[in-house]
């Protein structure tokens, strides 16, 4: 019986924690090894990317920014900087008009220094942040280096005080922050009203389905189509091992040298000015018949060595 390798990704609906979602398909699939590529909080929905199978070690390797649609709500300050959180302070918001509201964002596009929410997964000294505040505990967590690619001012109700936007930013970066950063600078306070994620790493809403129902699957039947890691790795170089030789000694750890042979080494076509192999340190080994046998490092002298290695997908 061939082991499920690869990703599903479920377009998560609210009310359910990202965890939630991974204990569901673990029953569907029947195996343990599954895990999520970035949590959501539990109010907001989107694209979920779940690893199934060895293709959990994969995760550490996915690459690209995050996207989001959200809402934010001018005037109501609250301790987790979202609409669910308790109540800290109330105040109108300003007249103002979307061009100066725009104009107004400038100063969160690009890389920025942003606070986590104190309610939040962040470590603080072996203790993720949002026990410590669930205690009534005082700390201050430190700023961090972001990117906000982009955001864009889809609307502004200047009689709901609430602003639509979309951000495509870092992974690290929280949207609730910055929708409290938002209300800040205009003066009156603002928190998180509703958010959903549109994109993750090079997963989209395209790619997504719905979380499946508890009762609706079978161990044996009907599970959800799971997505070639490959499809999704595209920004690393590529190699396909040539013979069995070879895939005996990738699959014993062993480094193989292809310096005879340079042109089996495929470089992505992200920026054909910077495909070179010192820009392109990780790669994705496939073996004779296609299927993903790990990821490499390339050494010097048209070495790789491999750095994580599966020894038979299905």
């Amino acid at each position: 019986m061939e082991k499920p390798f690869g990703f599903v990704v479920i377009d998560k609906p609210a009310g359910v924690t990202s965890h939630d979602c991974v204990n569901r398909l673990r029953k569907i699939f029947g195996i343990k090894k599954v895990g999520h590529g970035g949590t959501l909080d539990p109010s907001v929905t989107g694209v979920l990317p779940i690893a199934i199978g060895d293709a959990t070690r994969l995760i550490p390797f996915l690459k690209g920014s995050k996207a989001y649609k959200g809402v934010i709500q001018l005037g109501s300050s609250t301790n987790t900087d979202d609409i669910q959180g308790e109540l800290i302070e109330s105040k109108r918001w300003p007249i103002i008009s979307k061009n100066n509201l725009n104009n107004l964002l400038d100063s969160f596009r690009g890389e920025i220094l942003q606070r986590p929410p104190i309610f939040s997964s962040v470590h603080i000294k072996g203790e993720r942040a949002y026990k410590k505040a669930r205690k009534g505990e005082k700390f201050a967590l430190n700023p961090k280096k972001i990117t906000i690619n982009k955001l864009n001012l889809i609307s502004w109700s200047q009689t709901k005080g609430e602003l639509i936007v979309e951000v495509d930013c870092s992974s690290g970066t929280y949207i609730r922050s910055l929708a409290r950063d938002i209300g800040k600078k205009i003066g009156c306070g603002a928190c998180l009203k509703k958010l959903r994620r549109t994109k993750a790493y090079s997963f989209n809403e395209n790619h997504s389905i719905l979380l499946p129902d508890k009762n609706e699957f079978q161990l044996t039947r009907n599970k959800p189509k799971i997505l070639s890691p490959s499809n999704f790795l595209e920004h690393l170089s590529s190699f396909k091992l040539s013979s069995e030789e070879e895939v005996k000694s990738w699959r014993s750890g062993r480094k193989i040298s292809f310096k005879n042979h340079i042109d089996r080494l495929h470089l992505p076509r992200i920026d054909e000015k910077k495909d070179t192999i010192s820009d392109n340190k990780k790669v994705l080994v496939f073996d004779q018949d296609k299927n993903i046998a790990g990821i490499a490092d390339i050494e010097v002298d048209f070495i790789i060595s491999p750095k994580v290695v599966f020894n038979a997908i299905g």
